[in-house]
């Protein structure tokens, strides 16, 4: 298994999986409006290259987006986003999503990003270092539990004196 940046060529094995893994199809349209409309992104893949696939069927078995947010006041600040990440229902419980945190975030370090955030389940996030954006004055515009709204420092001291309601990129808006 390998993580790379998505190609091209990979962008509609990214939608099946996507339409796969989540309930609606609404985390396939967001990534291909985030795709289309924001800069810079990291969009990986997670690639079971070496895995004799199925004909026809893509070797894609992950795939995380994280696309630029904004806390309106602090214009300094380089933040992320990451939403959505998707692993392929067959592949769940393999560690595919957490091969592909890790290399989101060492991309979005590699960028110069201070902090990302997330909203997701705290006890998957938490393993890596996320925490809940209240402790750093942050909330999301979306009403969600305070655990669930998380974020990581990727320096110590990024977010000193960083305070708001993050604003997501507006291609989020059709969730």
């Amino acid at each position: 298994m390998i993580v790379r940046a998505e190609e091209e060529r990979d962008h509609a094995a990214v939608r099946a999986l996507n339409e796969a893994a989540f309930e609606t199809p609404a985390e396939a349209r967001l990534v291909d409006a985030v795709r289309e409309q924001a800069t810079p992104i990291v969009s990986l893949v997670a690639d079971a290259v070496g895995v004799r696939a199925v004909p026809a069927r893509s070797s894609l078995t992950g795939h995380i987006l994280l696309s630029p947010v904004e806390l309106p006041g602090q214009a300094e600040l380089r933040l992320m986003g990451l939403a959505p990440m998707g692993v392929s229902p067959d592949r769940q419980r393999e560690g595919i999503g957490s091969l592909l945190v890790r290399a989101g975030l060492d991309a979005c370090r590699r960028l110069g990003t201070d902090a990302v955030v997330v909203l997701g389940h705290p006890d998957f996030y938490s393993r890596f270092g996320f925490a809940p954006a209240s402790r750093f004055g942050i909330r999301s515009v979306y009403n969600a539990p305070d655990e669930a709204f998380m974020l990581v420092e990727l320096g110590p001291g990024r977010l000193h004196g960083a305070a708001g309601t993050v604003r997501f990129h507006s291609a989020f808006a059709d969730l």
